[in-house]
This record gives C-alpha cells, structure tokens and sequence, in this order.
C-alpha cells in the first residue's frame, strides 16, 4: 500500500469515527426517524467519498503501455498530458512538454532518483515561462515506460523550484511516432 492510499484510507476512517459519532450522539433514542436519517448520512457519506476520490484523482484515467511498444497517455484535467516512468528505478511523474527542448528534472524528481542538485555544475540557461533560470547537464542512467527501456539518457536538472519534471523533445524524438487521436498521445516505437 503505498503512502497516498494510507493517507487516503486514515481519512476515511476518520471520517467514518467523526460522522457516525455524531449520528450516535444525535439520534440515541429516536427510533423511527433514525433509519431516514441513516439512510441519508450514507448517502451523503459516499457523495463526500466519490468527491474526495475525484478530486485527488483517483478515477482519471491513466497511462496503458500496450504490446509493440505503444503508450497512451490520456489527456489530464489540466489540460496536459502526464506520463510516470522508472527513472533510475523510482516513479516520476512527467508532463510531456513538445515545447520543451530536452527532459528537465525538477530539484527534488532529480533528489528522488539519486542526483543531488548542490552538487551540480549549473553551467547552461533556459528560457521558461517563469523567466530564465539555471541549468546543469546530467545523464540518467535509465528510463523505463513498460519495457521500454532507454540508457545513458542525456538530461538537464532546473536551479529553480519546477514543480514536476518536464519530457521534452529530445526524448519525444526517441519514439517512432508521437501523434494525437482525439484526447490520447500516442507514443510508439
């Protein structure tokens, strides 16, 4: 289970402890209208759960790596498309950005997978749509989307808080085709 399902689960729980001690607490001794009021404390329950699922995200569809090597990434609610590969072995959440000249690595993405960005050699510049920021070169040892695996992946960790990583167009060019059917990307090899 990981961290954001436990949180998700404590959650519930509490509010299951909080909602049905005060549905105890209000409706001791009040025998026939309590089974209506149960009724629409459930009610209101699972309407609050499917809010609470929907707007963390939990009912949007996600990314599905299919046989000979294509993925579909479906469109976010933002209005992006958002891909999770294995970067040296750990989750990272990218936003495919075809403006985006090469892969750019947060601060903390780059800490996740082993990379410690005070130890960087921040020689390069970019244009972002918060200004000019500080750059460093790095190679990733590996990604992987399913089994697509790619090594020695040239990339470039961001000297200013990016909130997310960025897939770029290096990294697009890698795929044989990168086209868009109706709210899909579809990337293949």
């Amino acid at each position: 289970m990981s961290g954001g399902d436990t949180l998700q689960l404590t959650y519930y729980a509490v509010l299951l402890v909080v909602i049905g001690g005060a549905m105890l607490f209000e409706l001791a001794g009040r025998g026939g209208r309590m089974l209506r009021q149960i009724v629409l404390w459930i009610v209101i329950f699972v309407g609050v759960a499917q809010a609470a699922t929907w707007w963390m995200g939990g009912t949007a569809p996600r990314q599905q790596v299919l046989e000979g090597g294509r993925i579909e990434i479906p469109v976010g609610r933002d209005g992006h498309f958002h891909l999770t590969a294995q970067v040296n072995g750990r989750d990272v959440r990218f936003m495919v950005d075809t403006g985006a000249s090469s892969i750019a690595l947060g601060p903390a993405d780059a800490r996740r997978i082993g990379l410690d960005p005070d130890d960087l050699a921040y020689v390069g510049t970019a244009i972002t749509a918060n200004g000019q920021v500080q750059t460093a070169p790095v190679t990733i040892e590996e990604i992987a989307i399913g089994d697509i695996v790619d090594r020695n992946v040239p990339a470039w960790v961001i000297g200013a808080d990016l909130d997310g990583s960025l897939l770029g167009m290096s990294y697009l060019r890698t795929f044989a085709r990168v086209s868009f059917e109706g709210d899909l990307l579809i990337l293949e090899r």
